[in-house]
């Protein structure tokens, strides 16, 4: 195994594969798992794992050695009162979402082999992160309010006050969601991180067992898991709709343009600022369906996103098992993170 100090990532650049994860959105996807002890996240040909403060992120070579990369994890949870329930799930979300970009920045370069490395500036962070909050908004919240539009234009669906718009626009919602992950599979390169997926959720099963630490060892240990965050962003989805569905029709008497595009715009923009608390719950319901899994009804709770995770996870081999399990060991070990 080569281990190494790396503070440098590239910035995304013209390679084909990191073209490839920006063209099917895969920084969307925060895969990190709310996890109790340790939690993880697919990268190109590699997995991060987090344990509290630190993260490691295992990336197999093209020559073959395995590059671990151990620092600390980025918060913006240090005040006491950013990590209480219900406040905590938005600045988690978004402290996530910029250590899944450097890791898979990190990650993307290590697998090409591109000795011109640098970090990623702050704009450019501000700019990838902008980037990949708004191209999810448009795709899961503007895109399914048009399509309800036009579905009340064909005289298919009352008006947003009325429940049956918004039963059009969690439709769209959810046909999208299941679009978007059915057509990245088809891609290569992404295909290679969903079994990188699947060798992070069995080594987690396996360290959380207490199981022998290695490939054999971790092999017979399901591909799919509860705190998965592929089940979070379905939360996310489906508390969206009940939210949109109740509280949207009875905000619009406060405040309302008389203006037709204004009063579509007026709503659009009141569902991205909804987006906040929607977060904050799903991650609520995904730490309680992960702790007690073992609960019929968190069982039944989690059953959707484990379904969906047959999409988001293929089987590994060995070989990226014993990566998986090298970015573990890197994430547990007590020494300081650089």
């Amino acid at each position: 195994m080569v281990v190494r100090d790396s503070r440098r990532a590239s910035p995304f650049g013209g390679q084909p594969m990191v073209r490839a994860m920006k063209r099917a959105g895969l920084l969307l996807l925060p895969l990190l798992a709310a996890a109790p002890t340790v939690g993880g996240q697919a990268v190109m040909e590699g997995v991060m794992m987090r344990d509290k403060e630190r993260l490691a992120i295992a990336v197999r070579k093209p020559g073959g050695d395995i590059l671990l990369d151990v620092r600390p994890w980025f918060s913006l949870t240090a005040a006491k009162w950013l990590r209480k329930p219900l406040i905590r799930g938005f600045p988690i979300l978004l402290e996530t979402l910029v250590n899944g970009i450097k890791a898979l920045n990190f990650s993307a370069q290590v697998a090409v082999e591109d000795d011109k490395e640098c970090e990623i500036g702050p704009w450019a962070m501000g700019l990838t992160l902008a980037a990949s909050i708004g191209f999810a908004l448009l795709l899961f919240v503007v895109t399914p309010h048009l399509f309800s539009l036009g579905m009340k234009a064909l005289g298919l669906s009352g008006g947003v006050e009325d429940l049956s718009f918004h039963l059009w626009d969690g439709l769209f919602k959810m046909v999208l969601f299941l679009g978007y992950i059915v057509g990245i599979s088809f891609l290569p390169d992404i295909r290679r991180v969903f079994e990188y997926h699947g060798a992070e959720h069995k080594v987690i099963w396996a360290f959380e067992a207490g199981a022998e630490l290695s490939p054999t060892g971790a092999r017979h240990f399901p591909r799919l898991h509860p705190r998965c965050g592929t089940a979070f962003l379905l939360f996310v989805l489906a508390i969206s709709i009940l939210l949109y569905a109740f509280l949207v029709p009875w905000l619009l008497p406060f405040y309302s343009p008389t203006t037709p595009w204004l009063r579509q715009a007026y709503i659009v923009a009141l569902k991205l600022v909804l987006m906040v608390p929607v977060s904050s719950l799903a991650y609520e319901v995904i730490k309680v369906a992960g702790r007690f899994h073992t609960n019929i009804a968190c069982r039944m709770l989690s059953a959707p996103g484990l379904f969906m995770q047959l999409l988001t996870t293929k089987e590994p081999d060995d070989r990226q098992l014993e990566v998986a399990l090298a970015a573990l060991r890197g994430a547990v070990e007590r020494q300081p993170a650089v």
